[in-house]
């Protein structure tokens, strides 16, 4: 996929990047990516991947821009409060980059539609605020074998790993799902953003981390977080990370609809 002199103009600081370079901006235009929430994380995701010329950027989020949300929520303004988000963030896109297309799907994931929307893209990054569409995509991107960057953030804190779940590492053992990290979802009620609030600038440092995840899985460059959850503390500015390992009992999960998987994950698979 050959670049336009516009785009080597636009690109030429990654063009210059010895890891990147020439072949390294063509795959980025050539992928495909599913961004999973276009809120706080999905903000500064969505505007560093089409900023890099991710080709094709699939926004999910079946919510609408309140003036709450922009405290955080930059890919938005004030003149889209009440607009759906993925068509604000979309708009931002296009004003980025013209190069950069994009899928908006403004509904929110369940069992019926998730394999529909995830098989179609290349890599999956969520930024999602909730625990069963975390969940629910990470057993998806298992079940369709695509890479999976996911974040997650409260008040000053934030983590971030990828997942290839359907590989095996260098030593033949498989590599870890998200059920190997957190196994079942969370008991009773979890406190959200607007419970307890979050620094605004944390969602950045996190939804950034994530995008930079992505694009190493593109281009090929560096080790991506893959067994590994980096964990940041912005309130005393610590950063450290702890690996975690394939579970023996990990069954791979089938979705509704999909092509991959041959073993049923309660939350996806079609019950008999």
């Amino acid at each position: 996929m050959t670049l336009s002199q516009d785009e080597v103009r636009r690109y030429s600081r990654h063009l210059l990047l010895r890891d990147v370079g020439g072949p390294g901006q063509q795959k980025l235009k050539a992928a495909r990516v599913l961004c999973v929430g276009a809120g706080g994380l999905g903000s500064p995701i969505i505007e560093y991947l089409a900023a890099a010329g991710v080709g094709t950027l699939g926004l999910v989020d079946d919510d609408v821009v309140s003036l709450s949300n922009l405290q955080r929520q930059v890919v938005h303004s004030t003149a889209n409060v009440g607009k759906p988000k993925v068509e604000s963030a979309a708009e931002r896109i296009a004003a980025l980059n013209p190069h950069v297309t994009t899928e908006l799907f403004p509904v929110r994931l369940d069992g019926d539609n998730v394999a529909g929307i995830v098989e179609r893209f290349d890599v999956v990054v969520d930024g999602t605020d909730n625990f069963q569409t975390r969940f629910l995509v990470a057993d998806a991107a298992y079940a369709l074998q695509k890479p999976l960057v996911t974040a997650a953030v409260q008040e000053f804190y934030g983590s971030v790993t990828t997942l290839q779940p359907y590989l095996s590492g260098d030593d033949g053992r498989p590599l870890p799902s998200w059920r190997c990290l957190m196994p079942h979802e969370p008991q009773g009620d979890v406190p959200t953003c607007a419970q307890v609030g979050i620094l605004g600038a944390v969602v950045g440092v996190l939804g950034t981390l994530a995008a930079c995840e992505v694009l190493k899985l593109i281009t090929g460059v560096g080790t991506p977080l893959i067994g590994r959850l980096l964990m940041v503390d912005i309130r005393d500015m610590r950063v450290d990370s702890i690996g975690y390992k394939r579970r023996p009992d990990t069954v791979p999960p089938t979705v509704k609809g999909g092509r991959a998987g041959a073993d049923k994950a309660p939350m996806l698979a079609s019950e008999p």
